[in-house]
């Protein structure tokens, strides 16, 4: 493994050089990544840079990290300069203080100026208004952005070495199936039985790890979404809560969180882990729309085998997820706003489409 302070040299000089500068020193910089970067965590950068942003010789990428990410940004790093593809490198303890309160202004003013980016970054507590200024400026510009939240070396070694090729095919053919329904039924082992009404006002999206123009992606990728009509029902909450909540509670297999939902809106949540349920229920209270369900989702990423207590990975894992608060209104067409968007997953799903199984105990009965 490289050391944390010779890629944080590497990218401090490279953030001041020069374009000159950097043309000059291209073979020297080449080295240099090469013998920083981790080898393991190359096929999943590969894949990220070749395959899901399918970055081009001629585009400009904003790559944004931390030092705790640092070894994987010098694998992105490593993978766009074999493309031959220009970009800048911005380590955010180098151009702001954390936790961020905004999105700083030099990187914001280098994404005016790329076609694609890339956020790899271990997040701090209420940050996600600096992210959110971040997606702003990518929905704008119809950038193609891959967003790496908390990504770690276990994501890297496991969804992000996917086929996002047979990923996309099946997450394609569950958007043909729910973008005419009326409504969605799921069920779960532990509980949740609840149904989502669907509003043809709304749009459905695909993000299945191939990244376009049309909507930037998280990854790992694998899932469609829209917002929904109206859920009403039960949802345990046997995987993972998102947000910062993910990294304080972990999986949620042994201490399921429930919650209760009617009209779309948040009405009861309850777990034996009182903490739990106490963080959960005042962060969905932020604002006045934190506790309405903003994004109904189903996971499409068939090459995950199983919940690994992470956000990023786990809301691709086959099955339904939702989130409480955002609706993404500027992809989906919803015409209502919050400053909170928290996700919350299941497992082993029975998932009816209006009268139609599409998944019995978190397996497909479609194929890709």
């Amino acid at each position: 493994m490289p050391r944390r302070t010779e890629f944080h040299i590497y990218a401090t000089r490279h953030l001041r050089r020069t374009d000159q500068q950097k043309a000059r020193n291209w073979n020297y910089n080449r080295e240099v990544i090469s013998k920083a970067v981790d080898q393991e965590l190359l096929p999943g950068a590969r894949n990220a840079v070749r395959v899901c942003l399918n970055i081009q010789p001629h585009e400009r990428v904003t790559v944004i990290t931390d030092h705790e990410c640092e070894d994987i940004a010098a694998s992105l790093v490593h993978e766009i300069e074999e493309v031959g593809a220009p970009y800048k490198l911005f380590v955010l303890e180098d151009v702001a203080t954390r936790p961020l309160t905004g999105l700083p202004s030099a990187i914001a003013a280098d994404m005016e100026h790329s076609q694609v980016s890339i956020f790899a970054v271990h997040v701090q507590t209420n940050e996600l208004g600096s992210r959110m200024e971040m997606t702003d400026i990518v929905n704008r510009r119809r950038m193609r952005h891959a967003h790496m939240v908390n990504i770690n070396r276990q994501i890297m070694l496991e969804g992000m070495r996917a086929d996002y090729r047979r990923v996309d095919r099946l997450s394609q053919k569950v958007i043909d199936i729910v973008s005419v329904a009326r409504q969605i039924r799921a069920t779960t082992p532990a509980g949740s039985n609840f149904v989502a009404t669907l509003d043809p006002r709304y749009r459905w999206l695909k993000t299945s790890g191939l990244i376009s123009p049309d909507k930037w992606g998280n990854l790992p990728g694998g899932e469609v979404f829209t917002t929904p009509g109206e859920v009403n029902g039960t949802f345990v909450i046997d995987g993972v809560v998102g947000d910062y909540l993910c990294e304080r509670f972990g999986s949620l297999e042994t201490t399921p969180l429930t919650v209760r939902i009617k009209g779309n809106r948040l009405t009861e949540a309850f777990s034996d882990n009182q903490e739990l349920e106490e963080a959960f229920w005042k962060y969905t209270h932020t604002d006045e729309n934190s506790d309405r369900v903003g994004e109904f989702a189903i996971g499409t990423n068939i090459e995950l085998t199983h919940v690994i207590g992470h956000i990023l990975q786990d809301e691709k894992f086959p099955g339904i997820h939702i989130a409480f608060g955002n609706p993404y209104g500027a992809h989906t067409g919803a015409d209502w706003y919050s400053a909170t968007h928290i996700d919350v997953v299941g497992t082993r799903f029975d998932i009816w489409v209006d009268d139609q199984p599409i998944m019995r105990d978190g397996r497909f009965l479609i194929t890709a």
